[in-house]
């Protein structure tokens, strides 16, 4: 895991970096990698893994909303903290599902508390899945997983890059991805919340409208309950 802080305050950045030092210490386990940079263009030309970014808005160079919009574009799992003085930035972070909104100065149990979700988020956003299929078996990980759709007697897995014809029947898929995260809107789809981009009462619009999955009539209520509980878990 890797930890980045992004601020042009020093004090902000060292502040950040000795909470989320003690955070690990209280919680007895290893302090994953923790990064500084001081304006938004390092952090993008960083081509390393980014799990979570506290990120400040009012930057010299590119500000936090645009470098944030970049961050999903790489890494829709991306955790990203908006950390700033600024209130009326909140909107513009949510339209990128930003997961949790800091005020400066910054407190630190309201950092531990949220480090407490962020952490459940990303080892359950991470968590690893066998496609078995009748040339092998491909582990990815579940976020990995825009939808998994029941054609016939073929159950297909689709990703982002592929598509996995898998031996495993729909109900395998329904036992073993997570509850939280995935919501089967049709007798033959199971769709994944965190890459839904919009919805009507027929269909489901996925990964920036790149795919579509059904949504049954009589589960329009349940699905739109489903994704508004997931969306207010990551704020």
């Amino acid at each position: 895991m890797r930890i980045l802080i992004c601020d042009d305050d020093s004090s902000i950045t060292q502040s950040l970096f000795q909470i989320i030092t003690k955070y690990f210490n209280k919680k007895k386990t290893r302090c994953p990698e923790l990064v500084i940079y001081n304006n938004g263009e390092s952090l993008l030309s960083d081509k390393d893994q980014k799990d979570i970014v506290f990120l400040d808005v009012e930057m010299p160079g590119l500000d936090g909303i645009y470098v944030g919009n970049e961050l999903k574009k790489q890494n829709s799992s991306v955790i990203i903290f908006i950390v700033t003085s600024y209130i009326e930035y909140l909107d513009a972070a949510m339209r990128f599902h930003v997961f949790r909104y800091l005020s400066k100065p910054i407190d630190k149990q309201r950092v531990f508390n949220n480090l407490d979700d962020a952490l459940e988020l990303y080892y359950s956003s991470n968590r690893q899945i066998t496609i078995e299929t009748k040339s092998g078996g491909n582990t990815i990980l579940t976020n990995d997983i825009v939808y998994v759709e029941a054609r016939g007697r073929r159950v297909i897995v689709h990703t982002v890059t592929s598509d996995f014809d898998s031996t495993q029947p729909l109900q395998f898929w329904l036992d073993h991805l997570p509850g939280s995260t995935f919501f089967q809107s049709h007798r033959s789809y199971i769709i994944n919340l965190s890459k839904v981009t919009s919805f009507d009462h027929e269909l489901i619009y996925l990964c920036n409208d790149q795919f579509t999955a059904y949504l049954t009539r009589r589960k329009f209520t349940a699905f739109k309950n489903a994704y508004l509980l997931f969306m207010e878990s990551k704020r």
